[in-house]
């Protein structure tokens, strides 16, 4: 840009394409000779504004050159008939920016509201789906020849026995940490026999189900929204209320069945692994033998520690079911729904999970210690 041939003429040179204006020093060149441009209009003067020594022009320099005429054209403008038919296009096509929306307290408000009227709608489907699935489960006892037991045989094996591997390998992995770092500080205190307690209460009690839990949530909670939330996007869930299909029956209850009976079997396989990795670990480094492990866990940790694991591990279940199913109902018809409602499906059932997690550790507080 150059403004000193004439007090009253702008004339513009060099490249005003989409590269040449990304290079830093360029832009900031060029707004430096737009604010003096429109200093001077500013101050009375009506500048002729000359494009024709332009070298290239494309749409990001004229949309540039457009907002800075301030979104109509200049009194006095010199350019060439290719130049004036990329303005226009600019002019055509160029809508203005959004309006700067300023936070009030109303605004505010009204958001909060927003999101207690949604959180209300969360409740009031969940509730919806809790009364359903009892009914269902009703009709399933007093009906079980005509049970979908094919639907369930189906999602207990895609939830449990496929899941077994990975839950098994981080099991192991946890059970080894865990005995590895306990041992360091236990072998301070010359208490190395304890690791059997504390390796028995944390994995059985506590951290065996929690972490099937939570595996089980990313891994298969997150399926069954995106399997009813394809169904949706693809219309199947319209063709089964056509048709007479309850939703309830042959989606939600299938799924919450098998998630209940994988549950505490996923958990204990999982409590299983990390006892493994825990004990291999105990004997590498603190000289353990496994012979004493095994004959001391029993010994240690009460068998009630086991059973309220595995109540845990029901109720972990259910609920990761039926939060996958209630977000997997909810979405909408289109792609971006489907990612949304799949992401909150894993964070609120892992959530969950610990909620209740740590209810159970309050109630149950008294049991097996």
């Amino acid at each position: 840009m150059h403004t000193a041939t004439a007090p009253s003429v702008v004339a513009l040179h060099g490249r005003w394409t989409a590269d040449h204006l990304a290079v830093p020093t360029t832009w900031q060149a060029l707004q430096q000779g737009l604010q003096l441009a429109q200093a001077a209009s500013a101050g009375g003067r009506a500048p002729v504004w000359d494009v024709r020594s332009l070298q290239r022009l494309d749409h990001t320099g004229a949309q540039v050159l457009w907002n800075a005429w301030g979104r109509h054209w200049p009194e006095q403008l010199e350019l060439l008939p290719a130049q004036r038919a990329m303005l226009e296009r600019v002019a055509q096509f160029s809508v203005p920016p959004p309006p700067v929306q300023r936070t009030s307290l109303t605004a505010l408000l009204a958001a909060m509201g927003r999101r207690m009227l949604g959180l209300l709608a969360h409740l009031e489907g969940a509730v919806r789906l809790i009364g359903q699935l009892w009914l269902d489960l009703l009709h399933l006892a007093r009906n079980p020849l005509h049970a979908p037991w094919r639907d369930i045989s189906g999602h207990l094996y895609r939830i449990g026995a496929t899941a077994l591997p990975i839950t098994a390998l981080v099991g192991f992995l946890i059970g080894v940490v865990l005995a590895y770092l306990m041992s360091q500080q236990l072998r301070q205190f010359g208490a190395d026999t304890f690791i059997v307690n504390i390796l028995g209460i944390a994995l059985i009690r506590e951290l065996g189900p929690v972490l099937a839990a939570i595996l089980i949530a990313g891994r298969s909670g997150s399926a069954i929204t995106a399997q009813i939330g394809v169904m949706r996007v693809t219309e199947e869930l319209d063709a089964m209320r056509v048709l007479g299909i309850a939703k309830g029956y042959r989606l939600v209850m299938p799924r919450t069945l098998a998630m209940a009976l994988a549950m505490p079997l996923l958990a204990v396989w999982t409590t299983l692994a990390a006892l493994l990795g825990g004990m291999l670990a105990a004997d590498l480094a603190m000289g353990l033998s496994p012979a004493y492990f095994v004959t001391a866990l029993p010994k240690t940790v009460d068998i009630a520690n086991l059973w309220l694991a595995l109540a845990k591990s029901t109720v972990f279940g259910v609920l990761i079911a039926l939060i996958g199913c209630h977000y997997g109902l909810r979405v909408k018809p289109n792609t971006q729904s489907l990612g949304q409602g799949t992401t909150a499906s894993v964070v609120t059932s892992i959530t969950a999970v610990i909620l209740v997690d740590a209810l159970f550790a309050v109630l149950f507080k008294g049991v097996g210690v």
